[in-house]
């Protein structure tokens, strides 16, 4: 049986790319699951289309990561819906590509917002009602930029730089709760997040997002033994 089978979940920014997949990957082994993202049109939209295939089993709650009021409120809705919390999946993120000297502050602080405050947030929020249920499962998806900057990436790779910082420090604070940590890095996706915008599934080059959501699913169902602590993942091809 799957571990994942009548666990609770909340997944950050699934109304699309990564997110969604993730979301649905947990769906499709038996979880219910809380869905959120800033736009509560999308959410609403995005709930609607799910529950035509898991009726009764997935929610969604508008919410900005970036602000701590409306993380408290997701959280509140989301146990009083599920009824506990076994799995965070940290999945919200914004991009951003100016140069330091031209780069004004509200793109700087929505980037380390959204990206890295957002994810302090949630984790805390989540942290006391894991506890309670005798463990979960915190998944932080980073990417390969927290690694390596590059020009014009200052603000987003500084979050997912801190972010390799924060899920290790995480991960040592509760793994005697029974609380796994987890960072997943992936490189390049194709979710028309970049600056080339989606691909053509033919022609691409990119990973896609079921690669990152069967990558999440697994780490979940691995023995609570052992644990996958950081995960890099990168195309296996990728374009010269």
């Amino acid at each position: 049986m799957s571990r994942i089978a009548n666990s609770s979940a909340v997944v950050t920014g699934a109304t699309r790319g990564i997110g969604l997949e993730v979301a649905v990957a947990l769906l499709e082994r038996g979880a219910k699951v809380t869905i959120c993202s800033r736009s509560g049109a999308e959410v609403e939209a995005r709930v609607g289309e799910l529950n035509g295939l898991y009726e009764g089993r997935v929610f969604g709650v508008a919410c900005d990561v970036s602000r701590p009021e409306e993380v408290r409120d997701l959280f509140d809705e989301a146990v009083g819906r599920l009824g506990g919390l076994d799995i965070l999946i940290n999945n919200a993120g914004v991009g951003s590509r100016s140069f330091v000297e031209k780069m004004g502050d509200d793109e700087w602080l929505a980037t380390l917002g959204t990206n890295l405050s957002g994810v302090f947030y949630c984790s805390r929020a989540a942290i006391p009602l894991m506890r309670r249920a005798g463990g979960g499962y915190i998944i932080n998806i980073g990417s390969l930029a927290g690694t390596h900057g590059f020009a014009g990436g200052a603000a987003y790779c500084a979050t997912k730089f801190g972010l390799i910082g924060f899920s290790e420090s995480l991960m040592q604070e509760v793994r005697h709760d029974h609380i796994r940590v987890s960072l997943v890095m992936p490189g390049s996706v194709n979710t028309g997040f970049g600056r080339e915008g989606e691909q053509d599934r033919e022609t691409t080059w990119k990973l896609w997002p079921e690669d990152v959501a069967g990558v999440v699913a697994g780490m979940i169902e691995t023995d609570p033994r052992a644990l996958l602590s950081r995960v890099e993942l990168r195309p296996s091809e990728p374009k010269k």
